[in-house]
């Protein structure tokens, strides 16, 4: 691989987080996530040691969700979820915020779980990456105020979305935005110096790649990973 594409693979954390998939599903993504040297794979709590074994020796990080994927588990739980993530060996934890108090605008509450979750983590040699849900939360002023909170705690990274925040529509059917280049670049201009971006949920092309890319994302959460790097090779091809 030129250098091109290995800057965007190691902008990804392939994600293996359905519900369904298995050990074996496991093992078969993380051969991906080795193939293509990504930044990190992104697994469920219970994959976190193995994944850590079937990655031993490579250069791809291991990474787990906590509160997954509604945020609603308290903040104790949270700590504990993280905590027990990094001894099994994840070093990046991505965790989803309690969407409906910060819908009411429960800014207390946010700002003592994100502290909490954060201060557990660097802890424990890990970053913390604090996922908004922005199919959820969509109003810009509480973006800002989440960018703002994560800010303050010393949260590595600002994340746009879980992959499953569905919203259902009038007519009963669920359907799926993720990550949105005017959020991304909201999210971008309203955290400080040291705090990041990370995009997630819809990303499955070469094009939207550098599309969060150009937002100012410097990773990116993504289960297409062999389609977009492969596309990467063929496009930029020496």
């Amino acid at each position: 691989m030129n250098e091109k594409v290995k800057e965007l693979a190691k902008m990804i954390d392939h994600s293996i987080l359905h519900p369904t998939l298995t050990d074996e599903d496991l093992k078969r993504e993380c051969e991906t996530a080795k193939k293509y040297d990504v930044a990190s794979v992104c697994v469920k709590p219970h994959a976190v040691k193995q994944a850590a074994e079937l990655l031993k020796g490579t250069d791809v990080l291991v990474g787990c969700v906590i509160g997954f994927p509604a945020g609603n588990s308290k903040i104790e739980v949270k700590v504990f979820e993280a905590e027990t993530a990094c001894r099994d060996g994840a070093v990046e934890i991505d965790m989803v915020i309690n969407i409906g108090k910060a819908l009411q605008g429960d800014w207390g509450y946010i700002e003592k779980e994100i502290d909490a979750v954060t201060k557990a983590c660097h802890k424990n040699g890990a970053i913390v990456k604090v996922i908004f849900e922005t199919d959820y939360v969509t109003r810009e002023a509480d973006i800002v105020r989440l960018c703002e909170i994560c800010t303050k705690a010393g949260g590595d990274y600002v994340k746009t979305s879980t992959g499953f925040g569905f919203v259902k529509g009038d007519d009963g059917k669920y359907t799926y935005t993720g990550a949105t280049i005017p959020n991304l670049e909201l999210m971008k201009k309203s955290i400080g110096p040291k705090v990041k971006v990370k995009a997630a949920g819809g990303v499955r092309t070469l094009d939207r790649l550098l599309a969060v890319q150009k937002a100012g994302c410097t990773r990116c959460g993504a289960t297409a990973t062999e389609a977009i790097i492969e596309e990467a090779i063929e496009k930029f091809r020496e």
